[in-house]
């Protein structure tokens, strides 16, 4: 019995235009873009395992906008504003629900970085507001308030246009059409070095074999460091693991999204009911998609002091991801030192959010040879020239 595929699974071709490596959210977007918007259709995604089987199967699926500077207020909030309307454009419906995002404040200096924050969004155009701790009940009623417990809430962020979608149906729609407008998508493909004419790439080696190209775009997240060395140059990128899980079913009991990142945990609940929960990063770095039973222990600790109805609740299972973070928790967009090389990467933990974003604007780039506005300020120099965006405490990667 024949069976009906989104995409199609080609062998790969000897040369393309472009060569995008890493099949996930962003490489899928950044194809898509390619061929929807610039019309470059002889375009490879390369991918070592299954299509959106990193990063993009791995995350807690929240999408905000709301983070403090203004470069990325900027990006974020195009990212949000394209979540809008991407359904429609790619005919697809991968269950886009604006719920709200609700982050805690336990502190005074969360309180006034809170406050803050919502200052500064609103003067970027983003929706905000700051909530009282009797707000912060009425938006999440499970939430516990009272003023007895070891970090009481004092207050909140609430994003109302914030919320989730279903990670794999996002890859799956940018795939479908990605593919119908003539991208190969190539899956069991690991890149293995690079193709070099001098300072200039021109293609890439691979386990199945050389594939030359007019330019490549790297969007590998977590092993960007690893793919970036073997082209020449270093990326100023850690990678950790960093943990989520979920909860057996239960019945619709959680009705937004609530982060807190003093006692560090943030949690969903999903279309089909589990409890989705995440924490911080594990403080070493590596590329194992496992991680340590201690931070599940505290982040457990923390979602049962702050939804005591949860106590009860049985964890189905655990997973791990890999984030690429920089020295000032934003990402690195734009051009290398190699030419005709370009670079995707050290979204932390905020890369399945900036999908549509990350996808317009790298393909902006790979297209032209030049930074979109939005991703300009991301560019890898800024390391070097001292002119960071340090987003530390808006992307909640500095745990």
């Amino acid at each position: 019995m024949a069976t009906d595929f989104l995409w199609r699974n080609p062998e790969p071709r000897s040369s393309y235009d472009v060569v995008i490596i890493g099949a996930g959210g962003h490489g899928l977007a950044t194809a898509y873009y390619l061929a929807a918007h610039h019309g470059i259709t002889n375009v490879a995604v390369l991918e070592k395992g299954w299509l959106a089987g990193g990063n993009m199967a791995r995350n807690t699926t929240i999408i905000r906008s709301n983070y403090l500077l203004d470069e990325s207020a900027a990006i974020y909030e195009y990212a949000l504003k394209l979540w809008e309307r991407l359904p429609a454009e790619l005919d697809h419906d991968f269950l886009f629900s604006q719920r709200g995002v609700l982050n805690l404040a336990h502190t005074l200096q969360d309180v006034r970085e809170g406050t803050r924050r919502v200052n500064a969004n609103r003067l970027n155009g983003v929706d905000a507001q700051w909530l009282g701790p009797d707000e912060v009940a009425e938006v999440c009623p499970i939430v516990n308030v009272s003023p007895t417990t070891r970090y009481p809430v004092l207050g909140g962020t609430f994003q109302p246009r914030a919320g989730i979608a279903r990670h794999d149906q996002v890859a799956w729609a940018f795939a479908r059409r990605a593919d119908a407008l003539g991208v190969d998508l190539i899956q069991g493909c690991e890149v293995t070095g690079f193709l070099k004419d001098g300072d200039r790439v021109v293609g890439v080696e691979t386990d199945r074999g050389r594939i030359h190209a007019g330019r490549v775009g790297l969007a590998a997240a977590g092993h960007s460091g690893v793919l970036a060395e073997r082209a020449g140059f270093r990326l100023p990128v850690q990678s950790h693991p960093l943990q989520a899980l979920v909860s057996e079913l239960h019945e619709p009991v959680h009705p937004t999204v609530v982060m807190s990142n003093h006692v560090h945990v943030y949690v969903s609940q999903a279309h089909k009911g589990e409890l989705v929960m995440g924490a911080g990063v594990d403080a070493y770095t590596g590329y194992g998609q496992r991680g340590s039973f201690h931070v599940i222990e505290r982040q457990m600790a923390a979602a049962v002091e702050l939804f005591p109805v949860f106590a009860r609740a049985h964890v189905l299972r655990t997973w791990g991801g890999i984030v690429d973070v920089t020295p000032d928790a934003s990402p690195i967009v734009g051009t290398t030192p190699v030419e005709n090389l370009y670079v995707n990467c050290g979204w932390g933990t905020g890369g399945f959010k900036a999908t549509p974003a990350a996808g317009r604007t790298f393909a902006h780039t790979i297209a032209t040879g030049a930074p979109h506005p939005l991703n300009a300020p991301f560019a890898l120099e800024r390391f070097t020239t001292g002119a960071l965006i340090d987003e530390h405490g808006a992307a909640a990667v500095a745990h």
